[in-house]
């Protein structure tokens, strides 16, 4: 049971590493493409871990600490790749909110009728719709 844990383990830490490098060269694309692997390895690492829950064995001697290794650098990587993620959609959002920007007309004074004091009100911009997928 603590085998098929370990290489389940061993599969989504190289997972993660690679969708960090991507993510890390900003090559989202690649990135995207990783997301599956990445998700089918953390499912089976769920349920290999469920199984060594329910087999209730724990691991002794130098599995125990090679378990305890993988764990630590699960942990750091999977830090790592939330921080990357952060940074990968802040920057989206940004790249979006500069097409929206550039995307909307000049604001352009047409009559539309009178506000106060008999000015002429300027037009409303028209509505923008955006839709991405990160």
């Amino acid at each position: 049971m603590i085998d098929t844990l370990i290489l389940a383990g061993q599969r989504l830490a190289e997972a993660l590493r690679a969708e960090n490098e991507a993510l890390a060269a900003l090559d989202l694309p690649r990135a995207a493409r990783l997301a599956g692997p990445k998700i089918a390895a953390s499912d089976a690492f769920a349920a290999a871990y469920a199984a060594q829950v329910k087999h209730g064995s724990a691991p002794e001697g130098p599995v125990r600490q090679a378990a305890a290794q993988l764990a630590g650098r699960l942990d750091e990587l999977g830090r790592e790749n939330r921080r990357l993620l952060e940074r990968a959609v802040a920057l989206q959002s940004r790249v979006i909110e500069t097409i929206a920007g550039a995307a909307l007309p000049k604001a352009q004074v047409q009559v539309q009728g009178y506000a106060p004091a008999g000015r002429a009100a300027p037009a409303r911009p028209p509505a923008l719709a955006l839709s991405a997928r990160a």
